[in-house]
């Protein structure tokens, strides 16, 4: 999978805003080149929430053991909630977890700063995880639309 592939395939969500910043935008230099994706049907960037996705392409302070300085290295990350973070890594997003390899390529694991908050995250994802990983991000897409429904109907 690309990220031009996981882009389009995150457009083809309805209300799926994808956010790239980039020089000009007054975005932080360190986020041009990802993508943030949020629930927002109107089109506008919902100020009050975080993205329910993401695509990053480098290492951010604090958060390197996914080794994307390497080239053509990617990580997606999906705010999976706490019951498929825990079907998928077997364990609570608040329990520790074994130390596993962070930077394996075409893996489903725990996000290696936000697992704690129900993450999970693929670096450069590939036949193996292609089809969980658009599950995954179609399910957060769901969850994202379902909070955005319950704030709107009050």
């Amino acid at each position: 999978m690309t990220i031009d592939e996981l882009i389009d395939f995150m457009q083809g969500l309805d209300g799926v805003l994808a956010v790239r910043p980039g020089p000009g935008d007054g975005s932080p230099e360190i986020s041009w080149g990802d993508t943030f994706f949020s629930y927002a049907p109107d089109g506008v960037a919902p100020k009050a929430t975080q993205p329910f996705a993401t695509i990053v392409t480098k290492n951010y302070p604090g958060d390197e053991r996914s080794r994307l300085d390497r080239p053509g290295a990617f990580r997606v990350n999906i705010a999976a909630g706490k019951e498929v973070f825990a079907d998928r890594t077997g364990h609570a997003p608040r329990e520790p977890a074994a130390d596993d390899d962070l930077g394996i390529a075409d893996a489903v694991t725990a996000h290696p700063v936000y697992g704690s908050a129900g993450w999970l995250a693929v670096v450069n994802p590939g036949r193996r995880t292609d089809a969980a990983t658009r599950r995954l991000l179609r399910d957060a897409w769901l969850l994202a639309r379902s909070r955005h429904e319950r704030r709107t109907t009050g």
